[in-house]
């Protein structure tokens, strides 16, 4: 096990590494064998999961705390030197990313027609951005990490540059987070000028107590990016768009990871930087409202969709808006259940879509329509490995037992109760059910052919037959890409089983809450936690598995009542008073990306009007 200077040394090679072996791609990757650059990639995400897991264990005893050129702060208490810090819950995101990085690149091996390593490149600079965003220790330093895991991103949406749809959401996305960038940058500087501090540890204490109207403004400015990043409502309309065209591995890290750092970037600014300020008396109440607002209708979205990425992609906003809401209670426990919540989600959305993406290389499309009964044409093994992945995926997010996701979804919703907040679990089982209802509806659809094939209004939906290609599979699927989503089920599965693993998200959720631990271990060298106080959750029990269980029929019902609403009376069906709202929330998500600009700003003011002091 390294030593307590080789762990500091540890952090920033875990951002280095893959950045300097994405420059040598951008440089002389075109000369070299496509084999070589595959494997090289790889070998540079196994080494900073490696790095990750090192890491990890580390911080199961203390903090790991890295200033860069040992520029740390002077006598008067001020520097420009630059932090990283590593707890259980940043490191474990790091690692989080480099995992779905090395099945993303698994699942890609051999991927794409056109030659070149530009998509390596992309991918490790990526991962970098990702890394560094989950280790800073400032906000200037999360920009630019935040710049460049979004600048990635955006190039890795347009990659198929030969469709209009790809370039398009790629520029979607990268307009709406730009202009997001701008403000943080703008919140960034007013923080500066109004502390001189861009380190959190020395803005927590520089922060302390001050509660004036302009520490408010200037902390809605700078959590903008992040919440834009996070897909919350209403900055989440960039996210459909770049999934529907983005290459399928990029999807994985997109739903898995990257959005759960948006959110992890507004907790960290708000728990170590602002938690003593006039942003502690409203900030409940945006996570709730907008964690509430951004569940529901990301839910009914998810619902509307045919085309499966999109479908998706919904889903994940969805589980945003839940995150939000449990973490409104804002005690260690909720965290740990979101934490849990968090893991488990990244893997069976992971898988849901790779089968997509198994789809659309097999058949061309990804339009649920086009697909029904297409998985009984996969032959063999191939047919039976899709279908069960993407069944168990599905009950998966759903929250079925043991999956991660639902020992996650349990904790919160004990903790949403215990809080006070009795009317958390149904919320959060209607919301749940709703989503994985709309997965396993596209399932009994595509997999076993249910009901009659789809027709009439439903056809207002955006069809996922226009999308491109990415390889074409032929009719034997390679073993590598079902592997790959074969290995994320059953890691949400396997997580949920891991002894303990409930206290020890707890105790991880209750260190990284811990601002003034946060504080002595950056600017003292006081690594070490202090212990942890109170009972931690064992895991599973009773009551979370019955509420599990509940959930999952409820998405069962939802799926059936879908694929089998044609039998139904005339008067059961949708009245016209609800299809209105439909159309509605059609018409709002237009594509057009001024739309889209006037919404971030409409968030902007309604954020700051619930965060004003009275």
């Amino acid at each position: 096990m390294p030593s307590a200077d080789t762990a500091g040394q540890l952090l920033p090679l875990l951002v280095i590494i893959p950045v300097l072996a994405a420059a040598v791609l951008v440089g002389v990757g075109q000369r070299l064998p496509g084999r070589l650059v595959g494997a090289g990639t790889m070998m540079v995400a196994v080494v900073v999961g490696g790095g990750g897991t090192a890491a990890l264990i580390i911080t199961g005893r203390r903090r790991i705390v890295s200033w860069l050129g040992d520029w740390r702060p002077g006598g008067s208490g001020t520097g420009v030197g630059i932090a990283l810090q590593a707890d259980q819950l940043s490191i474990g995101l790091a690692l989080l990313a480099a995992t779905l990085m090395i099945i993303a690149l698994g699942f890609s091996w051999h991927y794409f027609r056109a030659p070149g390593s530009h998509f390596h490149a992309l991918m490790l600079f990526f991962l970098a951005g990702m890394t560094g965003f989950a280790l800073a220790g400032d906000i200037f330093t999360m920009f630019v990490f935040f710049e460049m895991m979004g600048v990635a991103a955006y190039a890795l949406t347009g990659l198929k540059v030969e469709d209009p749809s790809a370039v398009q959401g790629a520029i979607n996305f990268g307009i709406v987070n730009s202009v997001a960038a701008y403000l943080s940058l703008i919140g960034i500087g007013m923080v500066y000028a109004h502390t001189g501090e861009l380190n959190l540890a020395e803005l927590s204490r520089s922060l302390a107590g001050d509660h004036s109207t302009f520490v408010v403004i200037a902390f809605v400015l700078l959590s903008t990016g992040f919440l834009v990043k996070a897909a919350v409502v209403p900055f989440h309309f960039w996210l459909d768009d770049a999934h529907a065209v983005a290459p399928t591995p990029v999807c994985v890290l997109f739903s898995g990871v990257m959005v759960e750092l948006g959110l992890y970037g507004v907790l960290r600014v708000y728990r170590i930087g602002f938690a003593a300020t006039s942003v502690a008396a409203g900030i409940d109440r945006v996570l709730l409202v907008l964690g509430a607002a951004t569940a529901v209708l990301a839910a009914v979205m998810c619902l509307l969709q045919r085309h499966l990425k999109r479908l998706l992609a919904y889903s994940t906003i969805a589980h945003m808006g839940m995150f939000l809401v449990a973490l409104s209670v804002g005690d260690p426990e909720s965290l740990a259940g979101i934490a849990l919540f968090v893991l488990g989600h990244a893997a069976v959305k992971g898988a849901l879509f790779l089968c997509a993406g198994i789809l659309l290389d097999r058949f061309g499309s990804v339009d649920e329509f086009t697909l029904w009964g297409a998985g009984q044409r996969l032959r063999g093994w191939d047919g039976v490995g899709v279908r069960s992945i993407f069944l168990l995926a599905a009950l998966g997010l759903a929250g079925l037992p043991p999956f991660a996701a639902g020992l996650g979804k349990s904790l919160a919703e004990t903790a949403m109760t215990e809080a006070g907040a009795a009317w958390g679990p149904p919320f959060m089982i209607i919301i749940s059910a709703l989503t994985g209802g709309a997965v396993l509806r596209v399932w009994l659809r595509v997999a076993v052919g249910a009901g009659r094939k789809p027709e009439g209004i439903e056809a207002e939906g955006m069809s996922g037959d226009e999308e491109l290609m990415e390889v074409d599979v032929g009719e034997d699927i390679p073993n590598r890409m079902i592997i790959s989503a074969g290995a994320l089920v059953v890691i949400g599965c396997a997580l949920g089983l891991v002894p303990s693993i409930a206290a020890r998200a707890t105790v991880a959720a209750d260190r990284f809450l811990d601002a003034d631990g946060y504080v002595a271990a950056v600017l003292h060298g006081r690594i070490g936690y202090p212990p942890v106080a109170g009972p931690v959750p064992s895991g599973w029990d009773l009551h979370g598995v019955l509420l599990s269980c509940l959930t999952v029929a409820a998405a069962c019902a939802v799926a059936a009542l879908a694929v089998l609403r044609h039998r139904l009376p005339g008067g059961l069906r949708p009245p016209e008073v609800v299809r209105r709202p439909v159309r509605l929330l059609r018409r709002v998500h237009s594509g057009r990306v001024g739309d889209y600009v006037v919404w971030l700003l409409i968030g902007v003011g309604v954020t700051a009007a619930i965060l004003a002091p009275a």
